[in-house]
Order: C-alpha cells, then sequence, then structure tokens
C-alpha cells in the first residue's frame, strides 16, 4: 500500500503546483498558526512548500489559544494566516479588527455556508470545512459498567456518568465554546446554565484540546468525550471500539475558518497560502491525514465516514451572534463563574 500513497502524493503535489503559476521560481516564506489536529496540520504545509517553494513555519494550537496569541501580538504580529479552528473566534478576531479582509478568487467554488462566513465577516474570514458536534462512547467499557447507551444531551447528566464524561475548556477551545453556545440555543440561557451545572459533577476533566475527549474515550480514559463527530470518527477509524452520538435534542456545527492576520509580515505570500488552502486538490489532503469535516470547496471529495449534515438534527446555529466578541466574552465568564469554580 505504500507505493501506491507514494505516488499518489507525489501525483498531488504535482496537480497542486500546476495550479500555482510559478511555483518552480517562487520565493519566500510564511508563518502559519494552524487550529486542526498536527496529523493534518503538517501534511497541509509541507504540500504548500512542495506546490510553492515557499518555506512554513507553522505552530499548533487550539482556535481560544491562537485568538488569545493573535490578541497579544497586535502591536508586533508574527503569524501570517490562521488556517483552521472554529469560526467563532476568527469572527471575533475579525471583530476587533485583528484580521484583514481578502476576497479570493477561490469563493465562487465554495458552498453557500462558507461564502456567508465571508460575508458575515467582511470578507476578513472564510469557512473551509464543516462539522456537527456531539460526543463518542466507549462501548467496552459501557457494557461493562451494564449502563444503558446514551442517546441525548440529557442522558449525560444521569447519575451513572458521574465522573465519566470528558470535555474541553471553552476558554481555549473553540469545540467546547460551540457546546455552550449550542445549548443555550436548544435550551435558553438560565437552563443551559442549569445543564452545564449538573454535567459539571459528571465531568472528570477539563482538557485544552476540543479533540482530546475523543482520543480519552476512545482509549478508555473516559466512558464519554465531547467532541466534534468527524474526531470521533478519527479514533473509529483508527480501529477504537466507539460509537458516535449526535444527540437527540439536536446539535450545532462549526464551520472551521481561515483569516490572514492584520500587519502580516509575508502578505504576498500569505494571500497565495490562502487561496491554495481554498482549492479541492488542497482539501483533498484532509482525508489522507483521517480527518473527516466536510470541505468547503464544491468539487473537493467528501470521506465516506465523514458525518453527513443530512442524517444529524442540526440546530439554526447563529453564528453571528456567538462569534460576536460580547456575547462570547459574557458567556465564557458566565461558565467560569457559575460552572468551572462550581463543587463537583
Amino acid at each position: 500500500m505504500k507505493a501506491p500513497r507514494r505516488l499518489f502524493g507525489a501525483m498531488l503535489a504535482g496537480a497542486l503546483a500546476a495550479l500555482l503559476p510559478g511555483a518552480a521560481s517562487a520565493q519566500g516564506q510564511l508563518t502559519v498558526y494552524c487550529s486542526v489536529q498536527e496529523e493534518w496540520c503538517r501534511p497541509m504545509m509541507a504540500a504548500f512548500e512542495r506546490a510553492t517553494g515557499i518555506r512554513v513555519s507553522m505552530t499548533r494550537r487550539s482556535s481560544g489559544e491562537t485568538m488569545t496569541q493573535i490578541r497579544a501580538e497586535a502591536q508586533n504580529p508574527r503569524g501570517d494566516v490562521w488556517w483552521g479552528g472554529t469560526g467563532d473566534p476568527h469572527m471575533q478576531a475579525a471583530q476587533e479588527n485583528l484580521t484583514v479582509e481578502y476576497r479570493s478568487p477561490m469563493l465562487s467554488q465554495l458552498h453557500d455556508w462558507a461564502v456567508r462566513q465571508a460575508e458575515q465577516t467582511g470578507f476578513r474570514t472564510v469557512g473551509i470545512y464543516a462539522g456537527a458536534l456531539g460526543y463518542s462512547y466507549n462501548v467496552p467499557e459501557l457494557n461493562r459498567r451494564r449502563i444503558a447507551a446514551p442517546r441525548c444531551w440529557a442522558d449525560l447528566i444521569k447519575p451513572e456518568f458521574r465522573g465519566e464524561v470528558q470535555m474541553a475548556d471553552p476558554n481555549t477551545s473553540g469545540t467546547a465554546y460551540t457546546m455552550l453556545a449550542t445549548l443555550v440555543q436548544i435550551m435558553g440561557e438560565d437552563p443551559a446554565f442549569t445543564y452545564l451545572r449538573a454535567l459539571h459533577r459528571n465531568i472528570n476533566q477539563y482538557t485544552r484540546s476540543g479533540a482530546a475527549p475523543a482520543r480519552a474515550a476512545a482509549t478508555g480514559e473516559t466512558l464519554v468525550g465531547i467532541t466534534f463527530l468527524h474526531d470521533a470518527v478519527t479514533q473509529k477509524v483508527n480501529g477504537a471500539p466507539v460509537e458516535l452520538v449526535a444527540p437527540c435534542e439536536g446539535t450545532g456545527y462549526e464551520i472551521g475558518s481561515m483569516s490572514i492576520i492584520r500587519g502580516a509580515r509575508n502578505m504576498e505570500q500569505a494571500r497565495r497560502f490562502y487561496d491554495w488552502a481554498l482549492t479541492a486538490e488542497a482539501q483533498a489532503l484532509a482525508e489522507q491525514a483521517k480527518a473527516y469535516q466536510l470541505p468547503s470547496n464544491r468539487n473537493a471529495p467528501i470521506p465516506p465516514q465523514a458525518p453527513r449534515f443530512e442524517n444529524i438534527r442540526l440546530i439554526d446555529y447563529d453564528f453571528a451572534r456567538w462569534g460576536n466578541a460580547e456575547t462570547r466574552t459574557a458567556l465564557l465568564t458566565r461558565w467560569e463563574r457559575e460552572v468551572r469554580a462550581g463543587a463537583r
């Protein structure tokens, strides 16, 4: 299998290079802040380097951590492009004037949801993938403890799941912030915080990364991991004994995004990466990295394992409202005060 994969990789690199005139003679450098899993960040940067000759320096952090870094560096930006991570902090960065407008010629090839993400921010960010929120559970552990399989958000606050649920910290993780905003939209704010306080008693750890709970459920470190469903698919494809749940009450979703950082030192290279990352060929690299989000380019192949929106009860997630800086800050402050600080 290795030889065909190497051949496919060489062919894909050649195709990507052909999309970018003058790739062989291109020079320069680029600094990318990446907010998807490391296993996807690295092949993306390597493919862009092969296609263009531009040297890429990449740092991987979660969405919340990257937002904090960009804000801290606002007077002396060190990054050029922020690639990946949930759209809410990208929208907040646009609102805070931390990113710049760029209308890529690739916009005409994108799904409507990706273009709407751009329009809502004055083209200071754009959708590059989408994925629904949910959770996964470890089947052998569930059976061993003779616990009924959970199907809804409401199941996770039952006494039998005491100390058995893991989620990320919404201050550092876009996944967990999406969960907060999702529950408020489903239940209303006060009932949602009543639920979150009850869930807190069943949480064994708040991780920094949104994908970490999926890995913990896969290994049996936790019984249930709240994540985006595509992160749980990655574990299942790797052989983990997990089942995925799209909660019965409905669930939210993310539009993973990309932005050019205001004051980027390598603006020409940043725009070139931006255009390249929106091509169908670049987005096809996701499946090789076992990343199962839905791509934003209409011509990009959808991995067969990717959770399809048509099979999930999705809410009408209000990205503009929940990506607003004031709304986001208020929600996180209340969570910190009423949930994180509470006794278990």
